[in-house]
């Protein structure tokens, strides 16, 4: 295996030990939390939907994810599936 490939490879496996996606990040999450921490504790939702005044991000993959509803910029519920 070639040092680039191998390079490669740790960086891969790096890179998915360093994910949001898990269980000590959602066991931080509450109802009542604001949109803007939820943010800055997951990053960047990976989707988002909703309409009137109510909406839904998902964080991960779908054997992986996060996924939080809001009313309004307040978390209302939010469930999670494959996290380690």
């Amino acid at each position: 295996m070639s040092l680039r490939r191998l390079a490669l490879l740790a960086f891969c496996v790096l890179l998915a030990a360093c994910s949001k996606v898990n269980q000590e990040n959602y066991q931080k999450l509450s109802a009542g939390m604001a949109k803007t921490e939820v943010e800055s504790l997951l990053g960047k939702p990976t989707d988002c939907s909703g309409a009137l005044g109510m909406s839904s991000c998902t964080w991960g993959d779908k054997n992986s994810f996060i996924s939080v509803q809001y009313a309004g910029d307040k978390v209302l519920m939010f469930s999670g599936q494959g996290l380690k």
